[in-house]
């Protein structure tokens, strides 16, 4: 066995069963996934897949992702949303992660800091799941469509906080000689200078001489990867992926950034993605499924119910019973930034093999939010009373 041949399993895979999957609109690469939790109950390919040119592919997978959510974060589009989408952002989100660092904290025993961290992976939103089932039931111009969009945008600041305080965490606990502390400032001050100044340097960006689409690209990986390098030193490679999307997007004029954007998301997304959740899925135990099945249970509880009730909460003045449930349960979705921050944290030992195990399953368990959402949709006649609502636009 080699490891071409498990990078061709793992594509073959992904894109039959991901076809199947979007049928029931389910996001393709979860079949990604579910291959790496079916190798992690039997691997033919045990010594390819702990092999460092694996992980540093699957790893690629995770920066890639990264990268996309600095990309698409536009912090000039936060002036067009309504002050009641600003505050159910914050509301929902310190709400499902106060509630949820107490599960961490008293029933798993893990400090307040780490505690916290879980809790605000599992706070933020994956509304790019729950985009396809909004398009196609024409409900993205609805206000129950805008403001799942709404929230999803002011949620990656929280999403880039989050990464922060993982860097900081993952920082204070390793062992690095204090010798090198003047290396790591430096690092972290040099991502952060190159931010500002390429951000800056935005109408100058146009006088950049790029013949075509390729030399675009290669400019765009020379930044992604100067930015890993310099973050590397810090332990802030994630941030410096993040840094190096909010960057490009900032610098590269729009007409040519509109020329490369799905090019860049198509790679991320087709050739390194895949590789990323299946190592998360391989990773897990599943014997920890089925042992500690109420733990499970009571994550998934506390996680989505707190979230629910949150909604309810900040929204019963402005949408009907139904509308908040629905906003809440098209809220439930969790996707790369959470699974991001536990495989991190697991990677460098601050949580158990036994917890990372329930949270990658409770987080899979977002596949079926959509099927959810979509029949709520059609079983409350809202389908036809948003299709009403835009004509009346």
């Amino acid at each position: 066995m080699n490891l071409f041949i498990l990078l061709a399993l793992i594509y073959v895979f992904t894109f039959l069963v991901g076809i199947l999957f979007e049928k029931v609109r389910i996001p393709w690469v979860f079949s990604a996934l579910l291959l790496g939790i079916l190798f992690s109950i039997y691997n033919p390919f045990s010594s390819v897949t702990s092999s460092q040119s694996f992980t540093t592919l699957a790893e690629l997978g995770m920066y890639f992702m990264l990268f996309i959510i600095g990309f698409e974060l536009d912090l000039t589009s936060f002036k067009k949303h309504s002050f009641f989408i600003f505050k159910a952002t914050a509301f929902i989100i310190l709400f499902a992660t106060f509630f949820g660092a107490l599960l961490f904290y008293f029933v798993f025993h893990y400090s307040i800091l780490i505690s916290v961290l879980i809790a605000l992976s599992f706070a933020t939103v994956g509304e790019a799941i729950l985009i396809p089932v909004l398009d196609e039931f024409k409900m993205i111009n609805t206000k129950l469509g805008q403001t799942i969009i709404g929230i999803g945008t002011f949620d990656d600041i929280f999403e880039v906080f989050t990464l922060l305080l993982l860097m900081f965490l993952v920082g204070k606990n390793s062992s690095i000689p204090h010798t090198n502390i003047v290396l790591i400032l430096l690092s972290l001050f040099g991502l952060f200078s190159l931010t500002v100044w390429l951000t800056r340097l935005k109408e100058k960006g146009s006088k950049f001489w790029f013949t075509g689409i390729e030399q675009l690209l290669i400019f765009v990986f020379f930044i992604f990867f100067i930015f890993l390098g310099v973050g590397e030193y810090a332990h802030a490679t994630a941030i410096g992926a993040v840094l190096s999307g909010i960057a490009l997007k900032n610098f590269i004029p729009n007409k040519r950034l509109k020329l490369i954007e799905s090019d860049i998301r198509s790679m991320a997304y087709g050739f390194f993605t895949p590789l990323f959740f299946f190592w998360v899925g391989k990773s897990i135990t599943p014997g920890s499924i089925f042992k500690y099945p109420l733990l499970l249970l009571l994550i998934l509880v506390v996680a989505n119910g707190a979230k629910i009730l949150a909604v309810w909460i900040v929204g019963r003045n402005e949408m009907n019973a139904k509308e908040s449930l629905l906003l809440g349960i098209g809220l439930l979705t969790r996707f790369s930034t959470s699974i991001i921050v536990i495989k991190i944290l697991f990677e460098r030992g601050l949580i158990a093999q036994m917890l990372y195990s329930l949270l990658i399953v409770s987080s899979a368990f977002s596949v079926f939010v959509p099927l959810l959402f979509s029949y709520l949709l059609n079983k409350w006649g809202m389908v036809q009373q948003s299709k009403h609502f835009i004509k009346k636009r």
